[in-house]
């Protein structure tokens, strides 16, 4: 049986690392465009959106302008996910956890 109080380390290790994570996810962010650039979305890695840019050409057209702020806004959430997937998956493997655990 492995000794409690280092499992104990461990865990508090792995607790501040994915807190660090956490914070630097707050300030990193992701950029999404859609539209050929008609539409730039801008995320954090937490998945909150920062900003929203339209080119003044693309609003002439309400219903492809709308089409094309949610397929930024989806790309850029996306990109978020990957991102904070790829930070925490740096935190488990340098904790020797197996891959897709976290």
């Amino acid at each position: 049986m492995k000794d409690p109080i280092k499992m104990l380390r461990q865990v508090q290790q792995m607790q501040d690392k994915m807190n660090k994570v956490q914070e630097e996810l707050e300030t990193q962010t992701v950029e999404a465009t859609a539209g050929g650039g008609a539409v730039k979305v801008v995320a954090t890695g937490t998945q909150k959106l920062v900003s929203v840019t339209i080119d003044p050409d693309a609003a002439s057209d309400t219903e492809m302008l709308q089409d094309l702020v949610v397929a930024a806004v989806n790309e850029a959430m996306d990109r978020s996910k990957q991102l904070a997937a790829s930070k925490m998956q740096a935190v488990a493997s340098g904790l020797g956890l197996p891959p897709g655990l976290m």
